[in-house]
């Protein structure tokens, strides 16, 4: 096989970009593909954080002043639960805000106007660092989750999930024993600010039980925590 073919065969890397500049946001994207990444792109909070769950990216590019919450509210959420690279990319230059962005767990921190050879160097370095292409796979008695390519097996076959029953399997089978309540489920799938009853959760977790449970009526692994929420148990 020739070193074209091999690199067209490569898996991508996902990176989420979340920019509310239109022109900066095409001109990255555009750059970033070129360099055989796959890019997500967000312009708020709320959007980036539905296509962080969905997409489980291998590395963010966060802005710092985005509308209604700031990428320093976004990176905190997302150290709640993932240690998925983020690289804020900003205007900010203040040392204070570079201090704050590497102590809510930012993995660099690069001051615009900037240099887009240095941001793909730095990108390449931080992908290199975490090794997080070569996603895992989790499995769990007949199940299967395989995240790099985004699907769910079970004796083999793919089970055909949707997009938000996906997202809510993946976050609460890559945190074993770790509870969640309904309102952080819904934050974390949904979105913030996303107005969904808890009950949504709820039937959601059916779903999924009835697709990965030996015996959905008394679930071995995807288990309600009583007054709480659930608790992923491998």
């Amino acid at each position: 096989m020739s070193k074209h073919a091999d690199a067209e065969n490569t898996p991508k890397a996902r990176i989420l970009l979340v920019e509310d500049d239109p022109v900066l946001c095409e001109t990255l994207q555009y750059n970033l593909q070129r360099e055989r990444l796959e890019v997500f792109v967000a312009d708020n909070a709320e959007d980036a954080l539905q296509l962080f769950n969905q997409y489980q990216p291998h590395l963010v590019i966060l802005d710092v002043m985005l509308p209604s919450r700031s990428g320093f509210d976004l990176c905190r959420i997302i150290r709640q639960h993932s240690q998925t690279p983020v690289l804020f990319l900003t205007a900010r230059a203040a040392e204070e805000d570079k201090i704050r962005g590497f102590e809510l767990g930012g993995d660099d921190y690069i001051v615009k106007p900037f240099s887009v050879a240095e941001l793909i160097a730095r990108i390449r370095s931080i992908l290199r660092r975490s090794q997080s292409v070569a996603a895992p796979r989790i499995q769990f008695g007949e199940v299967e989750i395989d995240l790099e390519a985004r699907r769910v097996y079970r004796t083999g076959e793919e089970v055909p999930m949707t997009p938000k029953e996906y997202a809510l399997l993946t976050l609460l089978a890559t945190h074993p024993g770790k509870v969640f309540t309904r309102d952080q489920l819904l934050d974390h799938v949904w979105g913030l600010g996303t107005y969904v009853s808890p009950r949504t959760v709820d039937v959601h977790i059916r779903w999924l039980r009835s697709k990965v449970e030996p015996d959905p009526r008394n679930p071995r692994y995807i288990q309600t925590v009583r007054g709480s929420g659930y608790r992923f148990e491998a």
